[in-house]
């Protein structure tokens, strides 16, 4: 079996809020996603999807436990770590007042792309997106979804073979939105190894391998749709993961 590109074991996230106390936005969660998978984070929102993924970003530290991403060691590794992933969400930062051309230029020479590549790949990844004509265009002036295209473009310009991809498709129009799931399954048919977080039960059945389901930082179960189905006895994810949350709560 292909060994784990991502290796989780008992992750923990804690905060301390006034009024509060100690709050567990991530209690213990453990997961494996290998190379040419999509393992999805499937929860409503606070599930403590995002969190998970900022501290496999090195954005966060954990509280406790251990991940490694490609052999790394997140805390003890935490630039190797970087340097292994792209990462790409709703918000992820893209500056206005450069074209896409720019942008993607700007971000391989920062992800240490050798120079003497950097041409050759910001015009392959033109090409690949459909942004040719627009590269000269100053990124705020394009739509959402042209954007969301120079978005996952720049996560993938230094060519990471891990991808942490945080619930992609807000504010995107039904077009734009399949446009993207559809790169990012051309990704994985590319060996990536792709954490894929989302709250949306569609974008979860067409595009994931496995799904993890998320409730209150807890994974409640991780397996295949088919497996989840056999499981609980239902069809529908959203009646699967129904299932799931309420079972906990008894």
């Amino acid at each position: 079996m292909t060994a784990a590109a991502v290796a989780v074991e008992r992750l923990r996230k804690t905060f301390e809020e006034a009024g509060r106390g100690t709050v567990v936005a991530v209690d213990e969660v453990s997961f494996e996603c290998r190379p040419g998978e999509v393992l999805g984070l499937l929860g409503v929102n606070g599930a403590g999807k995002t969190t998970t993924l900022r501290m496999l970003s090195t954005v966060l530290r954990p509280t406790s436990g251990s991940a490694t991403i490609l052999g790394h060691d997140l805390v003890r590794a935490p630039a190797s770590v970087r340097a292994s992933i792209g990462f790409l969400s709703a918000s992820t930062a893209l500056y206005g007042r450069l074209t896409p051309a720019e942008t993607l230029r700007f971000f391989a020479e920062v992800n240490g792309v050798p120079r003497a590549e950097v041409n050759a790949r910001v015009d392959k990844l033109l090409h690949r997106f459909e942004l040719e004509a627009v590269k000269h265009t100053q990124v705020e002036k394009l739509s959402s979804g042209m954007r969301q295209r120079v978005s996952i473009a720049r996560t993938i310009v230094h060519d990471p073979r891990v991808l942490i991809i945080d619930e992609p498709t807000v504010g995107l129009d039904v077009l734009a939105a399949a446009s993207l799931l559809e790169a990012i399954s051309g990704l994985r048919d590319e060996g990536k190894a792709i954490l894929f977080s989302t709250h949306i039960m569609s974008e979860a059945e067409k595009l994931c391998d496995r799904i993890a389901i998320l409730n209150e930082g807890k994974i409640l179960a991780c397996a295949t749709l088919a497996e989840h189905r056999a499981s609980v006895g239902l069809h529908y994810l959203e009646d699967v993961f129904l299932s799931y949350v309420r079972e906990a709560k008894r």
